[in-house]
């Protein structure tokens, strides 16, 4: 999966594509070699970062200090670090299919 780095610590490194000021939050496949995710906060102060966050540590069920972004601050494209996720719930944010 090109989206997806593996790396010595355990980590994975997720490539996103994303779309602020969407309706809704929500994951909508791939986009290139990128997960593409809509956020419904707005990209202004942080707030469309930290939702994003939020929303991957939701649904990888990770806590919220395991997701860090690495870069894309003010950008769409973006790479996040995820700490402790299984394999099974990486491979469940991109089918849709969730493991709760």
């Amino acid at each position: 999966m090109s989206w997806l780095s593996h790396c010595a610590d355990g980590s994975v490194v997720i490539a996103l594509h994303i779309q602020p000021g969407a309706k809704r939050t929500e994951l909508i496949g791939l986009h290139g070699e990128a997960l593409k995710i809509r956020l419904a906060a707005p990209p202004v102060d942080g707030k469309a970062n930290a939702a994003l966050l939020a929303f991957l540590a939701k649904e990888l069920g990770v806590a919220k200090r395991a997701v860090t972004l690495e870069s894309g601050e003010a950008s769409r494209q973006k790479r996040v670090r995820v700490s402790g996720a299984s394999p099974e719930r990486l491979a469940a944010l991109l089918t849709g299919n969730r493991t709760d």
